[in-house]
């Protein structure tokens, strides 16, 4: 599945578009969050050396390189999400008979979870720096922090359901259970930021 971050555009979004399973939800998720902390990444580099931000310019700098970090484990979370949804396809195709069946789904559904989850958890670091990145950066670029913020926030809920249509076929429910309360708070907490940090923006007369 390398060749997914090789693609242009369209034809991500033609493969997106089609009736592979992959690129999915997960995938498109990451990407948007990358595009999301690319935007926080845009916002510091217009901040940084301009005299009349120079009180935050080592601030400024910390978050650039925070938000580099997310957007580019985002990216490569676009390729791990295909390539964990491979062996859960695989795993229904086990005939129904087979005693190994439930035991290899089981094992396959949480490695699935397992990279939305971690979109999810970027997103949300991600969502936290725009709220700086909106505060103290530029005013030329408040408004791409402000999408930034949206991005990321629509990447946490795509994140949160491909997390959700794998817990809810887990026969271990006490772990299925307690990562869809962590998921859920998450949610509460994030996209709850992400709303305030897109409406601050928005509001703002200047």
């Amino acid at each position: 599945m390398a060749e997914l971050l090789e693609q242009s555009l369209k034809e991500f979004a033609d493969a997106l578009a089609s009736r592979s399973a992959v690129p999915g939800g997960g995938g498109a998720s990451a990407l948007a969050g990358a595009l999301g902390a690319a935007l926080g990444c845009m916002v510091g580099e217009l901040t940084v050396g301009k005299k009349t931000y120079a009180a935050v310019e080592a601030e400024m700098r910390t978050l650039l390189v925070r938000a580099g970090a997310l957007r580019d484990r985002m990216l490569d979370c676009v390729e791990r999400d295909a390539e964990a949804f491979a062996p859960l396809a695989k795993a229904y195709g086990i005939p129904r008979d087979d005693p190994e069946r439930e035991a290899v789904l089981e094992r396959c559904l949480r490695r699935a979870a397992a990279v939305p989850l971690e979109i999810l958890e970027l997103c949300c670091e991600a969502i936290a720096l725009q709220r700086d990145f909106a505060h103290k950066g530029s005013r030329l670029a408040v408004s791409d922090a402000a999408t930034g913020a949206a991005l990321c926030r629509g990447a946490l809920y795509g994140a949160a359901a491909n997390v959700r249509v794998n817990t809810r076929l887990m026969r271990d429910r006490a772990w299925a259970e307690a990562t869809e309360a962590h998921v859920a708070a998450r949610l509460a907490s994030f996209g709850a930021l992400a709303d305030e940090i897109f409406m601050d923006v928005y509001g703002r007369d200047k």
